[in-house]
C-alpha cells in the first residue's frame, strides 16, 4: 500500500513508484544460497529503475512473476 500510496504522492513531479523482486540473490545475508547473480538481480532492477513515461507506476513486479497483486 505504501507503494500505492507514494506513486500517487509524487505522479506530479513525474516520479514513478513501484516495488520489485529481483528473486532470490546470492548474496552473503543467504550465504549466497540464492539462485541468482547479483548481476543477474541488478539487470533485472535496472528495468523498472530507467521507466519511459509509458512505463508502470504504483505496481508490484517479481522476475519470472510478473505483475504481484498487492
Amino acid at each position: 500500500m505504501f507503494t500505492v500510496l507514494l506513486a500517487k504522492e509524487l505522479r506530479a513531479e513525474g516520479f514513478k513508484v513501484n516495488a520489485v523482486s529481483p528473486g532470490y540473490t546470492a548474496t552473503d545475508l543467504n550465504q549466497f544460497r540464492g539462485h541468482e547473480t547479483v548481476e543477474e538481480a541488478a539487470t533485472y532492477l535496472v528495468q523498472y529503475a530507467l521507466l519511459d513515461e509509458q512505463g508502470p507506476t504504483a505496481g508490484s513486479f517479481g522476475k519470472g512473476e510478473g505483475t504481484l497483486p498487492w
